[in-house]
């Protein structure tokens, strides 16, 4: 553990170090005059000039592209790791550190091209398979190397494509906790690449680029969404899918009559913490510039989280006369997915208020709802994921503001407190979401059941993943 954290904690300092001594050193006014000159010109109808490349903005993104890969791998790992009982503790690290391996080469390949390209409203098409127009190119007429941008923003289509990767793996693994303990390997693997091609890509293209829910285009329904960092692509979907996964999947052998305590808080805990350093590159990194916009997400990322801490820790307190730190932990969690869709669009006050209200919800949505209806959702993505995600969405349709962002559009009025019409479409993305995650992965797990079957057997599930998956142990006591 000592050397985990000796060798993570500087190299976090270091990048963001890198990242904000860029910032600094790079001039800022040429790339925010071009912002407003593409303004103006997309105002009077006419092409607007394409920015230069700014290195603050680069920097900035890289940076966080890092942030956001540490939150699989140690964050997730580590959180979830520290929740299941100890015989299963490799099985998902495994599941974590695989999936950073597997969903980076899937998206290199295909999925950034099936998720950002095109002009259809459902999906992307096949024009930067294997990254076609995305890396730098060598030009031989001009003698010189091309590099390609992306449309209207001051970084490469390589950072961006970075950038986003990190959230194509991050997001499968969340699903990681539901069926923790009792799916087999070789049948995770294949249904995280189904779930991939089959709900991420398309949701993705759906919100991110011009498809059904895009704000502010021809496509979206009702005028389209806001989701500033992944509230329906990323919480909703695999919290969701989550549930219909543990429902599928039937309980864990011996669930609920014997004891499945966490098996080490002490990892819960780093990972929860690593996770809310990693949030915001999640979060702020999404302004995919050094601006102030970043800023809010930031502090947006960073109060929810804090909010939601102290909400979900009080709720503990209520319930059981003790506050317990694996109700601090997940609440910060929590706080950290219902902000992540209005982080670039809400204020401070109103991102504490969207805290608490995730740490209250999310508590009662795990130890009342859970047990009222017997669903073993291992380490409760559906309740923090799921639920926190479906409520960062509607809120964002209440909290939204002019004053933090003006996104212009037919939603010139945002949230409902400024009297906007955002919030129907806020509620169109988040139960299409919820549509597309059952649908999908139901179907998903009726074809694996069939031909791969998604269970272990009982009696490798009562010796525990480690051994009957990977040959392998966690601890070895001497």
């Amino acid at each position: 553990m000592n050397k985990l954290l000796r060798v993570y904690c500087p190299a976090l300092v270091l990048l963001t170090l890198m990242g904000y001594l860029a910032s600094v050193v790079h001039a800022q006014e040429p790339a925010e005059t071009a912002k407003e000159e593409s303004a103006e010109a997309a105002a009077k109808g006419e092409t607007p000039p394409q920015p230069p490349l700014d290195k603050g903005d680069n920097a900035w993104v890289l940076t966080s592209s890092a942030l956001v890969l540490m939150m699989t791998a140690p964050g997730l790992a580590m959180f979830y790791g520290g929740l299941v009982r100890k015989k299963n503790v490799v099985n998902v690290f495994m599941q974590c550190f695989f999936l950073m391996g597997l969903n980076t080469v899937l998206w290199g390949l295909f999925c950034y091209s099936l998720c950002f390209s095109g002009s259809s409203p459902y999906i992307g098409d096949t024009k930067m398979f294997f990254m076609q127009g995305v890396q730098s190119t060598w030009d031989e007429s001009a003698k010189a190397v091309v590099t390609p941008q992306f449309p209207m923003l001051t970084i490469p289509y390589l950072t961006h494509m970075l950038f986003q990767g990190m959230f194509f793996i991050i997001t499968p693994a969340l699903i990681v906790g539901s069926f923790a303990e009792r799916m087999k390997f070789s049948t995770m693997v294949v249904f995280m690449i189904l779930w991939d091609f089959f709900v991420y890509c398309p949701l993705c293209h759906w919100v991110w680029a011009g498809g059904i829910f895009a704000y502010n285009t021809d496509n979206g329904i009702a005028g389209g969404a806001l989701d500033f960092a992944g509230g329906t692509v990323v919480h909703i979907s695999s919290g969701i899918s989550a549930l219909v996964c543990a429902l599928f999947m039937g309980k864990r052998v011996g669930y609920p009559t014997e004891p499945m305590p966490p098996h080490n808080l002490t990892y819960t805990l780093i990972g929860a913490a690593l996770l809310w350093v990693g949030w915001f590159g999640f979060n702020a990194g999404s302004a995919l510039a050094a601006d102030g916009i970043a800023a809010s997400a930031f502090c947006n990322t960073h109060f929810s989280a804090a909010a939601a801490a102290l909400a979900w820790a009080c709720m503990d307190w209520l319930r059981t006369g003790k506050p317990t730190l694996l109700g601090a932990a997940s609440g910060a969690v929590a706080g950290l997915v219902c902000i992540t869709p209005a982080s670039g669009y809400v204020t401070p006050m109103a991102s504490l208020i969207m805290g608490a209200a995730a740490g209250v919800v999310c508590s009662l949505a795990c130890s009342v709802l859970k047990p009222k209806f017997g669903y073993d959702d291992s380490l409760d993505v559906f309740g923090v994921h799921g639920v926190g995600g479906t409520l960062g969405a509607i809120l964002t349709g209440v909290f939204a503001t002019r004053a933090v962002q003006d996104v212009g559009g037919t939603h010139k009025l945002l949230g409902a407190l400024e009297g906007g019409p955002i919030l129907p479409a806020q509620l169109v993305a988040a139960f299409g979401t919820w549509a597309l995650a059952i649908v999908a992965t139901l179907v998903i797990l009726v074809v694996l059941n069939a031909t791969m079957g998604l269970r272990v057997s009982q009696d490798e599930e009562r010796q525990g993943l480690d051994l009957t998956q990977h040959n392998e142990e966690g601890y070895i006591f001497v």
